[in-house]
């Protein structure tokens, strides 16, 4: 049974309409993602969940019962902010224990869940501290202790780590990730960042304008985007106008704008006659000199323009004949690859099996 599942769901705001018509079933212990631009309506979808805001059509159901009318505080979810919102005149323990004392649990038991869950956040011997002795990422492990020390149906998770710093950040990430799989709640999580999505989802939904434009775990969004959209949001793909020529068999072959032939996989077409976008990741691409061919891979001729060193790789733009702008990221492996720059003349090869299509 899904835990949590929406119905035709839609909110408008006076003239806006900020999710429109998006259905969705997240599993039970599933750690699923709503992933999007500012504007794209992902917030709106989870505080819509949490009862925050009321759907202006459709359903919304947690664990099977219909939830659509019922306030927030009969709701068996918690939500955690990007604002991490502790009483600054509390200590550790009683930010953490707010929820339990004020549900009546006995005291016992109250202690004995917030050492326990101090532990799992990594905060042991943090309790008699207060919020201002404690760092941003220390403050965000309270709020989340906070909220699971309540055993939510689902927990929800608007950007909380929008406020830290990058290396924290990324540390926050796999500890969340830790923590949800200890603990085994639903877990729906908001963001704008695509590899923090990538990094700590069973699932995404990449959302658009109100809509959901693609659902799917996320290597299989990122290999097989199905619209330009997913493909130029979730990561940098490059995109070639062509058309579809044969689709006989097992590879199809598209006739690019500029005159040659790219082949892929048939069953990714998103038509079967017409035009067609051809998409290939950057980092699919492989360099090599111009006019050699290996006569097993797509190739396309261009030529180098702008590179950029980041370290763990350098970025290419390459200009192909017709004037469009191929993205490379070549890995940098050492000396022994042959160097390229801005001027020469290239030939870039890719595998058909890392070749998509997209319509639009």
């Amino acid at each position: 049974m899904a835990e949590v599942r929406l119905e035709g769901v839609s909110k408008a705001f006076k003239e806006t309409v900020a999710v429109d018509d998006i259905s969705l079933a997240v599993t039970e212990g599933e750690f699923f993602s709503l992933l999007g631009p500012s504007g794209c309506g992902k917030t709106t979808t989870l505080r819509m969940i949490g009862g925050f805001e009321e759907p202006t059509a459709g359903s919304i159901y947690l664990g099977g019962k219909d939830v659509t009318d019922v306030p927030p505080y009969k709701r068996d979810v918690n939500t955690v902010f990007q604002s991490y919102a502790l009483f600054p005149h509390l200590d550790v323990f009683n930010n953490v224990a707010y929820g339990l004392k004020r549900k009546k649990v006995e005291a016992g038991e109250t202690r004995k869940r917030v050492e326990e869950i101090l532990v799992l956040v990594d905060l042991e011997g943090f309790g008699a501290r207060r919020p201002n002795q404690l760092s941003g990422g220390q403050q965000q492990r309270v709020a989340l202790a906070r909220a699971l020390v309540n055993r939510p149906q689902v927990l929800l998770l608007d950007e909380p780590l929008g406020a830290l710093d990058l290396k924290l950040r990324k540390h926050m990430q796999l500890e969340l990730k830790r923590i949800q799989q200890e603990v085994g709640i639903t877990f729906i999580y908001v963001t704008h960042d695509q590899e923090e999505a990538m990094t700590m989802s069973n699932r995404l939904a990449v959302m658009n304008a109100g809509r959901m434009e693609q659902v799917g775990e996320p290597h299989t969004v990122y290999e097989l985007p199905r619209t330009p959209f997913v493909a130029g949001f979730l990561g940098a793909s490059n995109l070639l106008p062509g058309e579809i020529e044969s689709a006989d068999g097992g590879l199809a072959k598209v006739r690019l704008a500029g005159g040659g032939i790219v082949m892929l996989p048939a069953d990714r077409l998103p038509v079967e006659r017409g035009a067609v976008q051809i998409g290939v990741r950057p980092e699919k691409l492989h360099i090599g000199r111009h006019g050699n061919d290996n006569g097993a891979s797509n190739a396309i001729e261009a030529t180098v323009g702008l590179s950029t060193y980041t370290g763990v790789s350098t970025s290419y733009e390459c200009i192909t004949s017709d004037g469009s702008k191929l993205v490379v990221y070549r890995q940098n492996l050492g000396s022994k690859e042959e160097s390229v720059g801005a001027g020469d003349r290239i030939r870039l090869a890719w595998d058909p099996e890392h070749t998509f299509a997209v319509t639009g």
